[in-house]
């Protein structure tokens, strides 16, 4: 009987598309993701097939005009196509790690799938955080990292997307201003959820909600930090609304979120605890008091553009003692934003698809 062998030239290829597909899959981000515009985090792969180190990302915002009815000229009543875009800047990512028990790695497939576990985390975690700090850029810097002045200018140019507390009557174009109103009574509650999609549904443009397939419905999607989460589920179960909300309307048993920690809902909102999330320092509070952000999103929140998926490598050294398996790929990550200036892509740029919310998130 002819026996059929496995082209080893292909190992490399298939180690690296699944790597690829099970470490985003592994993403709390990854239900959320989706390469068309109705999409929280748009991918774009682009630059896999030409040269280039930027991805531009259309952002096209919905027509608010009346049209036309009955034999009304439409001539002269168009209404001008109010698009603009985002380029997203790319650059390598690598990391590898080595093994010197040669012995009992006899083949370049046995290598990789000794470094999987390893890699695979790395890889995740810097995902993750790239996601993370996308979420929390403020005029297109990190938040951890960015100026007085940029954080002012960001919150001037979204008076109608940031919200400080529990009102908007805290809201300051200066950040620290705003902040600062901040009290330490004004933790996460259902009613500034309600009022953070309240600002998504009347923002100028309005920030739109997707639909997420497990549901079959449009959706906001709230990704909130662990002390916001226990303010906001934690409170008397007898009277937390949110509670009695999950625990009387969804599933009963084990698998309900209450039990298991997963995304909870409320108002057309999906709640989900992403634990990483980090609280800003208390000396922005009046009250001492750390606050935490909160982001509510609509469709093009964050635009991830990959040049290159993963791509396993391998290196020898020291004699042939030494073997290292290393992964790299090209991608970039950004909130994406749109310039409020007409005909201008980056003047005054609005945040596309997130309101941001800061309340008071005090130490257990």
């Amino acid at each position: 009987m002819a026996q059929t062998y496995a082209a080893t030239g292909l190992t490399p290829q298939i180690w690296d598309s699944d790597f690829f597909t099970d470490y985003v899959r592994a993403s709390r981000f990854r239900r959320y993701m989706g390469t068309d515009e109705s999409a929280i985090f748009q991918l774009k792969d682009d630059l896999s097939k030409k040269k280039g180190d930027s991805v531009t990302f259309a952002l096209v915002n919905e027509l608010v005009n009346d049209g036309v009815t009955g034999n009304t000229t439409l001539k002269g009543t168009e209404e001008r196509l109010n698009s603009r875009s985002h380029r997203v800047y790319v650059d390598v990512l690598r990391h590898a790690v080595a093994v010197d028990d040669w012995d009992v790695q006899k083949s370049v497939i046995d290598l990789r799938m000794a470094a999987r576990s390893q890699l695979m985390q790395w890889a995740k975690k810097k995902l993750r955080d790239g996601c993370l700090n996308a979420l929390g850029q403020v005029d297109g810097v990190n938040f951890a990292s960015s100026t007085i002045a940029q954080r002012d200018t960001w919150t001037a140019n979204n008076s109608d997307r940031i919200l400080f507390g529990d009102n908007t009557a805290n809201y300051n174009a200066t950040f620290a201003t705003g902040a600062f109103a901040i009290s330490a009574a004004e933790t996460l509650t259902p009613n500034i959820l309600s009022l953070m999609k309240r600002m998504a549904q009347s923002a100028t443009p309005k920030i739109g909600p997707t639909m997420v397939r497990e549901l079959d419905q449009e959706w906001y999607v709230a990704f909130v930090g662990p002390m916001a989460w226990r303010d906001l589920t934690e409170d008397n179960p007898t009277t937390n609304v949110l509670t009695l909300a999950n625990r009387d309307a969804r599933t009963r048993g084990v698998d309900n979120p209450l039990f298991t920690g997963d995304s909870l809902v409320w108002d057309g909102i999906i709640i989900r605890e992403i634990p990483e999330i980090a609280r800003i320092d208390a000396s922005l509070s009046s009250t001492g008091v750390r606050l935490e952000p909160v982001y509510l999103c609509g469709v093009q929140a964050i635009g991830l553009a990959w040049a290159q998926r993963t791509k396993s490598t391998t290196d020898t050294d020291d004699y042939e003692f030494l073997h290292g398996v290393g992964v790299q790929e090209i991608r970039g990550i950004e909130k994406l934003r749109f310039g409020t200036a007409a005909g201008a892509d980056t003047t005054t740029p609005k945040d596309h698809g997130i309101v941001t919310a800061f309340v008071a998130a005090p130490a257990d």
